[in-house]
């Protein structure tokens, strides 16, 4: 590839450049791009297969890849991200695979409560924040972030840039796949997914069946009771694995954090619960419009994982001893 060479355009004020570049496409022949804001801007040529060679390639081999992941965290909500983001700043080796139902990851987290944008964080988990490199306004025992979205892009730009995390969105876990372990006990092993606008045809079609993903760790982090909230804690129930939901108690900002934090564990072997899917399961209370509950219930998802790893023995995706 040629050098780019930066060009003045000729203007009465010469204020804006553009820069020339020959290309080679994939055919081998010469292609133009100039970007050049003063009617003459140009892109190199393409084929339309090549578009859709280079999205299918990509997306297909990623999922040859993570067919067997070390950690699958389903939900990208708040704790969702920010246990990725831990997880996968602490441990980089480790592949962490996140499954999220929706189009656009960030769950709840792109407004504050009753559709109004500030954030607030009550203390200490605005050190998160901080860690992240996001601004917020001090208000003693809370902080306010400006706009939740700008927490909820900030995080999601740094989990997505790490190498070790991807993320398929669009896509829901349509069951958990659960296996006897060596010591004969019922183990989450795994997730059975499907592209979400499958997912939600199933009853206007047929033999739609699914995929499956398998990993010695799944955290879950799927959200109080919705359309697709709190499905882990639902799907144990209805396998046996759980006696019935606690259900979430009223809203009490100062039992509900703790509580969620403090609770966040493997509630299963194999399956570690994090964010508002525990005050389905342990029948918590609900916190309403504060996010630090989150940050620090996905920051302790990842350390119940990373304790998981430091004492287990695994092979091709399995828990052996």
């Amino acid at each position: 590839m040629a050098p780019s060479v930066s060009v003045l355009t000729q203007t009465e004020e010469p204020s804006v450049q553009f820069t020339k570049a020959n290309l080679k496409t994939e055919n081998g022949t010469a292609a133009d791009a100039v970007e050049d804001y003063n009617g003459n801007y140009k892109f190199a040529h393409i084929e339309e297969a090549q578009v859709s060679r280079a999205m299918i390639k990509r997306y297909f081999n990623t999922m040859y890849e993570r067919a067997v992941s070390d950690v699958v965290i389903i939900g990208a909500g708040s704790a969702g991200l920010s246990c990725a983001y831990h997880l996968g700043k602490t441990r980089p080796e480790l592949k962490i695979t996140i499954i999220e139902a929706n189009v656009a990851p960030g769950g709840g987290a792109w407004l504050g409560g009753q559709l109004m944008t500030p954030m607030v964080v009550r203390k200490p988990a605005h050190r998160f924040l901080e860690e992240l490199g996001v601004p917020f306004e001090d208000e003693g025992p809370f902080v306010v972030v400006k706009h939740a979205a700008l927490f909820t892009s900030t995080i999601l730009s740094k989990v997505l840039a790490m190498p070790n995390i991807v993320m398929m969105n669009a896509t829901a876990v349509e069951d958990l796949i659960i296996r006897e372990d060596f010591q004969g006990r019922q183990r989450v092993s795994g997730v059975v997914t499907n592209w979400t606008l499958v997912a939600l045809n199933h009853d206007t079609q047929s033999c739609m069946d699914p995929n499956v993903i398998t990993a010695p760790v799944i955290i879950t982090a799927t959200g109080h009771d919705g359309p697709m909230g709190a499905f882990s804690a639902k799907r144990m129930v209805s396998t046996g694995l759980l006696k019935e939901l606690g259900n979430m108690r009223g809203l009490d900002m100062n039992r509900s954090e703790p509580a969620i934090v403090n609770g966040t564990r493997e509630v299963v072997p194999g399956l570690i619960m994090a964010g508002m899917e525990l005050s389905e399961h342990d029948g918590a209370n609900r916190m309403g419009p504060t996010f630090g509950g989150m940050m620090g219930s996905g920051i302790k998802a990842a350390v119940e994982a990373i304790r998981i790893f430091e004492t287990a023995h695994i092979v091709e995706g399995k828990i052996v001893a």
